[in-house]
């Protein structure tokens, strides 16, 4: 692998010294640590060195590529770390109801909504999926996502959800960057066991649980712990089950009203507990006595038109804060990070310099990555976002509809 030394980068943004640095709450979401007129200097896939450029003399000679910055901003790559990037097809006719005034309620207790996504990827082959998959996920990575995580959850049958999840593990093999896989066996409950809940969730426990451990096909369980979904009865079952395979929890929860899904997660020592539109004093207090990372998927909240997760609220309550794109056919048809940014501050009331945390170190630890992800840190991967020139580090979330980055740098 070959060395790069980047040089006079207008400002070197995200870094972080301390290496034991995880995660950032509260007060420390608003400290973006940077250097103006910086080097960045990248050896073997790691980040070797970084400064200000008037001590750089010594490196060009060893460098095997050398960027000139100027006017431009150097980040750490974007950490996503809710998406749903596997998926048959899109699903615009639901966009067109909701224009007409139903709510994702009605059109999912119509068929719509993820058991529509369900029978599309059901008559599909995995190759055709793969295929499908890996298109989206170069497209994010173009975009400057740096990590993902993937869930299963469309499949609904014991084989789909296994087929999902196939494709996951060979979009792995591939990838340029780091996957994680998540099995959502319970995204929903199928038409043919509406009438036998109890069913489906021995079938999840029993049978999908077990193969998915033995083929090792994922690295979290989750659960759609919502109204009209899963209960938090049936939540914590299927987490207790997964915990027994080895399976850590990551849960939606909270998106459609105040149902218990904070709770649940903090029980269950969840790494993340994701959506959160329906947060009051209850459950941050809940989330301030754990270690589960709360995660806002404010795509989700523009294209449905639902309440955006109380960021503010909960970064002023001394909370850690996570941003991901929720990238799915139906809620959040858009895994572009710098949109998701844009959406923090303008309808968050997040500081540019909080939603950079939000994508960055913050979904790094959502993810299990911090010792290698998130930050400008030594020793961590050479993963970096190279902007175009540009103004200021708010230039990004000011022009949301602009593709500010230049070049992207991505290590597994």
């Amino acid at each position: 692998m070959k060395t790069i030394l980047i040089k006079h980068i207008k400002t070197l943004y995200g870094i972080i010294d301390d290496a034991t640095v995880v995660k950032k709450s509260g007060t420390e979401m608003a400290e973006l640590t940077h250097i103006n007129d910086a080097f960045l200097l990248l050896k073997n896939g790691r980040i070797a060195d970084f400064g200000h450029s008037s001590t750089i003399e010594h490196l060009a000679p060893t460098a095997d590529e050398i960027i000139d910055a100027t006017g431009k901003m150097v980040l750490p790559s974007f950490i996503d770390s809710h998406t749903h990037i596997v998926f048959a097809k899109s699903r615009e006719e639901e966009f067109v109801m909701r224009i007409k005034g139903k709510s994702y309620e009605e059109i999912a207790a119509a068929g719509g909504g993820i058991l529509n996504s369900a029978r599309k990827l059901q008559s599909m082959s995995e190759d055709e999926l793969f295929e499908a998959a890996k298109e989206r996920l170069f497209e994010v990575i173009a975009s400057g996502t740096g990590a993902i995580e993937i869930k299963s959850g469309y499949g609904l049958t014991v084989q789909d959800e296994l087929k999902m999840l196939r494709v996951i593990k060979r979009l792995k093999a591939i990838s340029p960057i780091t996957i994680k896989a998540t099995f959502l066996g319970a995204h929903a409950i199928p038409t043919e066991y509406k009438s036998n809940r109890n069913g489906y969730i021995r079938l999840i426990i029993d049978e999908m649980l077990p193969q998915v451990a033995a083929d090792q096909l994922a690295d979290y369980c989750d659960v759609f712990c919502d109204q009209g979904f899963f209960t938090v009865e049936e939540t914590s079952e299927i987490l207790t089950a997964a915990l027994g395979y080895g399976l850590k929890a990551k849960i939606h929860g909270n998106e459609l009203g105040y149902t218990g899904g904070v709770q649940v997660a903090v029980k269950h020592n969840a790494l993340s507990v994701d959506h959160l539109e329906y947060t009051g004093e209850e459950e941050i207090n809940c989330l301030l006595k754990s270690n589960t990372m709360p995660v806002g998927l404010p795509n989700c909240s523009f294209f449905l038109g639902i309440p955006y997760s109380p960021a503010r609220k909960m970064i002023d309550a001394g909370l850690p804060f996570c941003l991901a794109s929720d990238y799915n056919p139906g809620s959040s048809p858009n895994g572009r990070m710098s949109f998701v940014v844009a959406l923090a501050c303008t309808q968050m009331k997040l500081t540019p310099e909080e939603a950079i945390n939000a994508a960055t170190i913050n979904g790094a630890y959502a993810l299990e990555l911090s010792e290698t992800h998130g930050s400008i840190t030594k020793g961590k991967l050479a993963n970096i976002i190279i902007t175009k020139p540009i103004s200021s580090l708010a230039f990004i979330p000011y022009h949301f509809g602009e593709d500010v980055i230049e070049r992207v740098i991505v290590n597994k």
